[in-house]
């Protein structure tokens, strides 16, 4: 089963929880627009500061509590967007769970005499966790980061489109790191979840066979096998890790180099007048959060690779032909 499959099974579970996707969807927007509005409350703070001695008190303390009432809103709704994912994503993987082991109980004997026991139940335990952790997180950053992205665009073009275009520029350099690695992490965790497989499966049947290990002095064999298929998952698991670790301080620094092109851009069109040192503020704050996304999205990925390679696995046994 491939990705494109795998998800879209996964989005037909998720289906049937719409009303909690709507309003957990609903508590992002909120979380994105108070976001988005701080860097404005900020902009506005430093341009009321004219000059030594010509402050603008009033205003900046009319500012100030219109950020704190602003910050709090921004954390309850963040509070209740977690409860409500995670509601979605327990509610799902008990589904999951569930129709995994009704059709376990309908298959024939045949698909379990040709696979072994432990690697059934690890689809039906390991795969499933692995699932709900990559669901959990893909949920809470997904949608936000997305939102965000095109919502401080919209505002830096509002500001000054010229500099917005530095951003729109080096933009793509980001996606193409963050896409190339995502290519590569998806095989090794594929592999690592088979390694688990076998190795969960070898551990079950020796623990559930001692008597007979030892009464055929078959040890010295079993171990052998354990650090082979040991030995190979250290090897994926490794290989899997380094991938997925390179996509954070690869986007990271091509998000640096963004703001740094906004920084000197913006401070030549500050020195010329184009622009006043509050909205200069304004600009790199959300050049700072446009950034910022990518470096969590391109986790999202990360972790939805291994969700999905999982997730492929419990749907094959849900799948199977039943008896």
């Amino acid at each position: 089963m491939n990705r494109t499959s795998a998800l879209k099974k996964m989005l037909k579970r998720i289906r049937k929880y719409y009303a909690l996707v709507a309003l957990s969807l609903l508590m992002a927007i909120g979380t994105v627009v108070l976001n988005l509005y701080l860097p404005i409350l900020t902009g506005e703070a430093v341009d009321g500061i004219l000059a030594k001695g010509m402050v603008n008190f009033t205003g900046l303390f009319r500012i100030l509590k219109t950020m704190i009432t602003v910050i709090v809103a921004t954390a309850v709704f963040q509070w209740l967007m977690s409860i409500i994912n995670n509601h979605i994503t327990y509610h799902v993987v008990q589904d999951i769970r569930r129709e995994a082991f009704e059709k376990l109980e309908k298959l024939p004997l045949k698909y379990v005499d040709k696979r072994s026991y432990g690697d059934i139940v690890s689809r039906m335990i390991a795969d499933v966790d692995q699932f709900a952790e990559g669901l959990l997180m893909g949920f809470t950053q997904l949608f936000t980061g997305l939102l965000t992205i095109v919502g401080t665009l919209f505002f830096m073009f509002d500001i000054h489109a010229k500099i917005a275009l530095v951003v729109v520029l080096l933009t793509p350099l980001s996606l193409f790191v963050a896409s190339f690695i995502a290519k590569r992490t998806y095989n090794m965790f594929q592999k690592q979840s088979e390694a688990r497989g076998e190795q969960t499966s070898l551990i079950e049947e020796m623990i559930g066979d001692l008597k007979v290990v030892q009464a055929f002095g078959h040890e010295r064999e079993n171990q052998g096998n354990f650090d082979e298929i040991n030995g190979r998952l250290q090897k994926y698991s490794l290989n899997a890790m380094f991938f997925s670790s390179l996509v954070n301080p690869s986007t990271r620094f091509i998000n640096s180099m963004i703001y740094a092109g906004v920084g000197i851009t913006g401070a030549v069109f500050a020195l010329n007048g184009g622009i006043s040192v509050g909205q200069l503020t304004c600009f790199l704050s959300y050049a700072n959060q446009y950034t910022k996304p990518f470096n969590e999205i391109s986790g999202v990925i990360t972790e939805l690779q291994h969700a999905l390679v999982c997730a492929a696995r419990v749907f094959e046994l849900i799948e199977e032909e039943a008896e």
